[in-house]
């Protein structure tokens, strides 16, 4: 039946698709068809070319020579590009820092470093010829870890952080208990299912066509307006979805578009680069890696009194994103606890491995995993449930004096002791707890151990100015809508929950809404999508767009039908005009008929937000998104290998855009954190080599490896204080710090064969290897006793 606007069934009851309305993903059919478009799924052009990429062999060293004669001469070669062959500047840094560039010139400094790039008529050809380059090098002094940069005294790569309140030094001379130690934080590969890609295609005079998988279409742009020395109208990206990005497509898709570009445009025909999966794992950057020191001062009653510790960081060669996310590691320090005297310090460290970069929850985790492990010193100290320690130093109530952040902002939204306690009651904690402590007392070999950890993470970019949006709606005669706004879609289901806000406004079924690719010639100088902040800030730039042109409808209505404004109401797919009803489509045929402006550019920034870095203060974030996980799990004592046994979470996202999509994302987040806390490794040998760059070694979580019980729950008694759209609170990156609970557990679990005497400071990842050594720790506190 022929659905168009006049004739189309209307639903008389509710649209179909409205806000807070659980619905599939956009995409979810073509995904499992193998339908959904990627990039390289896209025809090719006629002509095509593609690249290969010279990398460095070496992790620190000058380059003496270079004879691409070889490369230059084989089969199928088109061109070699090296630093000589930019138009414009050799820099791909984020913040046009100065210190990435696109092609290393005279030095390398991280083993696999671009070098070149060679232009073929086939991949398998242009990867080939790469190979054949002669270059001598004189080495140079690295290191790849954290430890080692200290030694070496090397230099930060940003300025660091500093965040103070109160006497610590004296909190700390005079608490009764007091505990110094050092925890290791692993850092963990993006491992997205499509690796980076670009096609670039020339246009006339100076413009180009950018195909990206990226996060940041506005900064691939920038970055290639300053590679080809062209101003950013003559850059076009386009993007229609991602095979996953959790951060790893923010910044690092740079390098592959500038190369695709510049090839375009000197040869004049379209180019496509796409490196393989160990290529992508050796270049790009990751998680960043910590080294944390913390020295905590306590009462007998498991208060904190104070807190001094530095994060250390593994940052890479260059900046990149270093700054915020060692910032965010210290906004996230307390994790959802009240320190009346607090001294933190971040070191963004120097080191000859690849630059390091955004990774869902962006330095927060890290920070997040130091204030639990805090809370388990404590407990094993005193001989308490760390649950009792985590709700007694709790953030208090706005007023109560225990408010306000190590920052100085007040945490005015706190549900975080409602949440915990939901939990406990649901997940049956503390009847469990007992019974697996008397399980242990029974079993020798297998030890289990359960844990419940809460969320506090805050919502905004750190950097104000990229707290903003725009939008782009039209409405068509026939009552259909076409939406474009600046958010890229990842697997997360931005689009599909934008989507559903313009219904909303409309009062349209959602399949009336067409989403369409982001591009950067439709919405301009587009922020990120990250810092969760997607659905927020898209979300209410296309309501203010949606809202434009529905203001527009009521005002036409009125005075066409001489009724005033407040007689206008938006019914499911028609419009009530005083006595009488159209369908939607036939008053925007009307509205165009009159003349009216059916289309509109909406805007969005944040409110409230401030933040001072070289003070330490300021309010960064919009508000907190909370949630609390409970899992146990088993081990066995003799091989150090584990089984997660159930997890049981109930999060915070205000009132739920879609819970369908946010049911997924933190179920998606809780694994992916867990991965990142037990088997994800990286290891750089004395060579300065990542060697776990592929599958075969480096362990991302199996289905598996899932919990064998896992019940998911959102909260309902928590709309967002704040004026979000549709009261909904984030759900990105909050949830990837519900899996600190498994590494508690695996905690609790190793700490019962020394009968919890002491803690066992698992290092993360916590893998199989570490638990066992930790096992055989805590048998040597045992037979010590």
């Amino acid at each position: 039946m022929d659905k168009s606007a006049n004739d189309m069934i209307v639903s008389k009851t509710r649209i179909s698709g409205a806000m807070h309305d659980p619905r599939r993903h956009d995409s979810a059919h073509k995904h499992v068809a193998g339908a959904a478009e990627y990039i390289d799924d896209i025809p090719e052009p006629q002509g095509l070319l593609h690249v290969g990429l010279g990398l460095s062999d070496r992790p620190h060293a000058e380059i003496i020579d270079m004879d691409l004669s070889a490369v230059e001469k084989a089969q199928g070669v088109v061109c070699v590009l090296t630093a000589k062959d930019l138009p414009g500047v050799n820099d791909i840094s984020s913040a046009g820092i100065g210190d990435e560039p696109l092609f290393a010139d005279t030095k390398v400094e991280y083993h696999s470093q671009i070098i070149f790039a060679v232009v073929a008529e086939t991949r398998a050809l242009a990867r080939s010829a790469a190979r054949l380059a002669k270059i001598t090098y004189r080495d140079l002094p690295f290191w790849t870890n954290v430890r080692d940069a200290i030694a070496a005294d090397a230099p930060n790569v940003c300025t660091p952080m500093t965040l103070q309140r109160g006497d610590v030094k004296e909190a700390l001379a005079r608490a009764k208990h007091r505990i110094t130690a050092e925890m290791e934080i692993g850092g963990q590969e993006h491992f997205y299912l499509e690796s980076q890609i670009s096609m670039a295609i020339p246009g006339e005079d100076d413009e180009v066509s950018v195909w990206a998988s990226t996060q940041h279409p506005s900064e691939i742009q920038h970055i290639v307006g300053h590679i080809l020395h062209i101003p950013s109208h003559a850059v076009t990206v386009f993007q229609r979805r991602m095979g996953g990005g959790f951060g790893g497509k923010e910044t690092q898709g740079n390098a592959f578009a500038a190369i695709a570009a510049l090839a375009a445009k000197k040869l004049n025909r379209a180019v496509k680069i796409r490196p393989d999966r160990d290529e992508d794992m050796a270049i790009t950057g990751k998680r960043h890696d910590f080294v944390t020191s913390y020295d905590i001062g306590f009462d007998e009653n498991g208060m904190i009194e104070a807190v001094d510790a530095t994060f250390a960081a593994r940052c890479g060669f260059s900046a990149d994103l270093s700054g915020p996310v060692t910032d965010r590691s210290l906004f996230h320090a307390d994790s959802s606890y009240y320190l009346p005297n607090v001294h933190l310090v971040s070191r963004p460290l120097k080191t000859h491995t690849c630059s390091n970069t955004a990774y869902r929850g962006f330095g927060g985790p890290q920070g997040m995993v130091l204030g639990e492990r805090l809370v388990e010193e404590i407990a094993y100290a005193l001989g308490k449930d760390p649950l009792d320690i985590r709700k007694a130093n709790f953030y208090g109530q706005p007023g109560s004096g225990r408010d306000v952040t190590p920052y100085y902002q007040t945490v005015e939204d706190n549900i975080i002791l409602r949440v915990v306690e939901e939990l406990e009651r649901s997940s049956d904690y503390r009847a469990r707890r007992q019974a697996i402590i008397d399980f242990n007392k029974k079993s020798r070999v297998i030890k289990k151990g359960i844990a419940l950890t809460p969320v506090k993470f805050g919502i905004s970019f750190t950097l104000t100015s990229s707290n903003q949006a725009g939008a782009l709606v039209h409405v068509y005669q026939d009552g259909s809508v076409q939406l474009n706004h600046g958010g890229t879609e990842m697997g997360q289901g931005l689009y599909i929950k934008v989507a559903q806000v313009v219904a909303d406004v409309f009062q349209i079924d959602l399949e009336r809404v067409k989403i369409t690719a982001t591009t950067t010639g439709k919405v301009p100088n587009t922020a990120p999508t990250a810092a969760s902040s997607g659905a927020d800030l898209n979300g209410a730039a296309a309501f203010n767009a949606a809202t434009q042109i529905k203001d527009r409808l009521i005002a036409f209505a009125a005075e066409t039908f001489k009724v005033k404004p407040e007689e206008v109401e938006f019914l499911p797919n028609r419009v009530r005009i005083g006595d009488e009803e159209i369908p939607f489509g036939e008053l925007a045929k009307r509205a165009y008929g009159g003349r009216v402006q059916l289309s509109a550019a909406g805007f969005y920034k944040t409110p409230k937000i401030h933040w001072d870095r070289a003070a330490g203060r300021g309010r960064p974030f919009f508000y907190y998104a909370y949630g609390a996980s409970c899992t146990e799990v088993s081990i066995d004592t003799l091989t150090g290998e584990y089984l997660m046994e159930r997890a049981d979470i109930l999060h915070d996202v205000g009132r739920s855009l879609n819970p369908a999509i946010d049911i997924g994302q933190i179920e998606g987040g809780y694994i992916q954190g867990l991965g990142w806390l037990t088997t994800e490794e990286l290891w750089w040998d004395n060579k300065g080599r990542l060697r776990t760059h592929a599958p075969s070694t480096y362990k991302i979580p199996l289905a598996s490896d899932r919990p064998k019980v896992f019940n998911v729950a959102l909260t309902d008694f928590s709309p967002n204080i704040e004026e979000t759209i549709g009261r909904s609170k984030a759900v990105g990156e909050p949830p990837f710090m519900l899996a600190i609970s498994a590494l508690e557990a695996l905690d609790m679990a190793v700490a019962s064969v020394a009968d919890y005497a002491a803690c066992p400071r698992l290092d993360a990842p916590a893998t199989p290897e570490r638990v066992l050594m930790a096992v055989e720790r805590m048998k040597a506190v045992r037979s010590g006793q």
